[in-house]
């Protein structure tokens, strides 16, 4: 270990201690039914640890670092770091993107960076820009120590799911650590949302978004869940837009079903063939947009990128084409991506077996669920139908565009504390054996 390194380490862990600090004074993480403080604060101190095994795998895993994501935005924002100290108009106008379309800035940075530039155009925002800008933000305060982004990554995450827990602790009363549970423990969740991904300001996005949305019953003040809610989309926009597009649909139906819960299902049914045709339209009125033609073209694009690495978890589809033919022939493979695929990569190393592992409890959970269920008429409606949406829908465009297993697990992560929230919504109580009731804080 070179000296840098334990500069690196030593850095890091003052922030880390910062953050604590000032969590301590942040009303945010005060006073929430079900999570105290001390789970927050084991909860940042675990998902730092987590991010720091996901930069050993990428390290000494995969050698190859021009192909590791975890540090393909960090060494890019190398670039535009640089320009704060020499050019420090260029720095903001590329950090804010005003002003900085233009040949100078494309000849002088971005064709430097490796990864500003997307091979597959697709017509779609180009993410990789947020995640660059981000690190080289970070490195004012890093000094390009990769393990202090890290750390921020991870508190940001933890914020999110932290957000998450409190918009979705009112929906699920007397069941807070089932809810602990289904948000904060699924493996993949807690590794893949606690490095400088994409998936960690997803996380951030995502909570803050849904806490603003359907966290009337806290306590939070109704201008404090405006600016939340604000957040947390402008977040989810320059992220990963398609899970807010998947979650729109679900967050109408809990809406129009909150306000009179007579015919949930027809709503439901009404809420998303409206969705599916807006969708359509809009691509028809905007040209390349086209809904089928984007998800085909994304999963042109991926087969391409896997068979060009020649990806260890790629699973032998047929193309998609644009046409709902093709679609609906595909449904099946989809379904089978989403939600079977990883069972399929047992003995192909560690991290496919855990793949494979909370896939059982992808599954399991819910079935557990629907054989206590409580009946029909008890149910939420709204929130169950909400958290069936957001699965479904998320996990059929994951299913039609992601033919490797290794992304398909770190691309759902957005819906498996859904997953927990679904069987506690299904579930009574009651008629769980005691050890269960014990552990859902019954």
């Amino acid at each position: 270990m070179t000296f840098a390194h334990v500069q690196g380490i030593v850095l890091a862990i003052g922030y880390l201690a910062l953050l604590l600090y000032l969590m301590r004074r942040i009303a945010f993480f005060q006073g929430i039914p079900g999570l105290s403080f001390r789970a927050i604060v084991a909860i940042l101190v675990l998902k730092t640890l987590a991010g720091t095994a996901l930069w050993a795998v990428y390290t000494w895993g995969y050698p190859d670092r021009s192909m590791a994501d975890i540090f393909k935005y960090f060494d890019d924002s190398q670039v535009m770091h640089d320009a704060l100290r020499t050019h420090p108009m260029d720095f903001l106008r590329m950090l804010t993107g005003i002003d900085n379309d233009s040949a100078y800035f494309t000849e002088r940075y971005y064709l430097v960076m490796n990864n500003w530039v997307r091979r597959f155009e697709t017509g779609v925002y180009n993410d990789s820009h947020t995640m660059i800008r981000f690190n080289a933000l970070l490195r004012i305060l890093s000094f390009g120590q990769y393990h202090v982004h890290t750390v921020f990554a991870s508190f940001l995450s933890t914020a999110g799911l932290v957000a998450l827990y409190r918009a979705l602790q009112p929906l699920v009363k007397g069941l807070e650590r089932g809810l602990l549970l289904a948000v904060f423990a699924w493996p993949s969740l807690l590794f893949w949302s606690s490095g400088p991904l994409k998936e960690s300001l997803l996380m951030l996005g995502f909570g803050l978004f849904l806490l603003g949305a359907i966290g009337a019953a806290t306590r939070i003040r109704a201008g404090r869940r405006i600016l939340l809610l604000v957040v947390g989309l402008a977040v989810m926009l320059v992220v990963k837009s398609y899970v807010l597009l998947c979650l729109l649909p679900g967050l109408f139906t809990w809406y129009w079903v909150r306000l009179s819960p007579r015919r949930a299902l027809l709503r439901f049914v009404i809420v998303h063939v409206l969705a599916i045709a807006s969708a359509l339209v809009l691509g028809q009125l905007l040209p390349g947009q086209d809904p089928l033609y984007v998800i085909a073209l994304k999963q042109r694009d991926f087969l391409g990128m896997a068979r060009e690495v020649a990806s260890g978890s790629m699973l032998n589809v047929p193309p998609l084409e644009p046409t709902w033919g093709s679609f609906l022939r595909h449904l099946p493979i989809a379904v089978h991506l989403s939600f079977l695929s990883p069972f399929e990569m047992v003995g192909k190393g560690p991290l496919a077996l855990a793949a494979a592992a909370e896939n059982l409890f992808v599954l399991g959970l819910p079935l557990l669920a629907l054989a206590y269920r409580r009946p029909w008429r008890a149910m939420d409606k709204a929130s169950l139908l909400l958290a069936i949406s957001f699965i479904a829908s998320l996990g059929l465009l994951i299913g039609y565009t992601v033919p490797v297993v290794g992304a398909l697990v770190r691309y759902r992560i957005p819906f498996l504390p859904f997953i927990g929230l679904l069987s506690l919504l299904m579930v009574d109580p009651q008629r769980l054996p005691r050890r269960m009731q014990k552990l859902l804080n019954t």
